[in-house]
């Protein structure tokens, strides 16, 4: 993992949930909300949980070392991985496209050498943890496309057509 790949997969995150939250936008209050038959029931469900796990992990990383980001009054929440969020769409519009916003600066204060240490943190069931930063903020990502897809299936099923899966739009030559 280095700058040059976080930066394509900043830019993929950006770009695929804007595709993603302009179709996400025109959902019903009733599309918004229905019961699609998964661990997270529906696409507010899905979206709250990806928003609260970007949210908590990107608080996660701070732990690395002294980050002007770590200091943002944005970071005072609290919340759990499965809060349920966003009663409307357009809070959850507003709140992905700030918290994506937080996400390119912090990954804009990385540098090579933040790839080489270890992050030392306590996961959600209290574990304390060590793992190459670099792999987890892989894992960060990951965790994104994976929801996505769910969220992908979701729309499907109400009949919205979607693809946010092309990293190639965001490769450059």
């Amino acid at each position: 993992m280095d700058k040059t790949v976080v930066d394509l997969l900043v830019k993929y995150n950006s770009t695929v949930n804007e595709k993603m939250n302009a179709i996400i936008k025109t959902l019903t209050p009733d599309e918004w909300n229905r019961d699609l038959g998964g661990f997270f029931k529906s696409v507010r469900a899905l979206c709250s949980h990806l928003y609260v796990s970007d949210y908590l992990l990107l608080k996660r990383y701070f732990n690395l070392r002294d980050f002007k980001l770590g200091a943002d009054a944005f970071f005072s929440r609290e919340y759990k991985f499965l809060d349920l969020l966003f009663p409307e769409v357009d809070e959850y519009i507003s709140a992905r496209t700030e918290l994506d916003g937080k996400i390119r600066d912090f990954c804009a204060e990385l540098t090579g050498e933040d790839f080489t240490h270890v992050l030392k943190f306590v996961d959600s069931r209290g574990t304390p943890l060590e793992k190459n930063f670099g792999g987890a903020l892989l894992h960060g990502f990951n965790h994104g496309t994976h929801h996505r897809g769910m969220i992908s299936l979701y729309l499907e099923q109400m009949g919205k057509a979607n693809d946010f899966s092309p990293l190639m739009q965001v490769v450059e030559k």
